[in-house]
């Protein structure tokens, strides 16, 4: 029985999207199973999929805050 964790930052794909839409998120559910049904012929009814979204001052880059890396690319360009 596979079990999938999905990890995605919680910005949105546009400034009008905070988060991941529920649409995006049946969409990833589905590839997935599928994937694994094709790949490992694993029963769709026997994967489970789970999407977690994680606040953007709680994950980094290179040492620092995405925010901070984010300035650091900006000012390097």
């Amino acid at each position: 029985m596979p079990y999938v964790n999905i990890k995605v930052t919680r910005e949105g794909t546009s400034p009008d999207r905070p988060s991941v839409t529920p649409e995006q998120k049946a969409e990833l559910i589905k590839g997935v199973s599928e994937l694994l049904l094709k790949v490992l012929n694993k029963p769709l009814d026997w994967t489970f999929v789970v999407i977690n979204e994680v606040e953007k001052e709680d994950w980094g880059v290179g040492g620092l805050p995405v925010d901070e890396w984010r300035r650091q690319k900006a000012a390097a360009k």
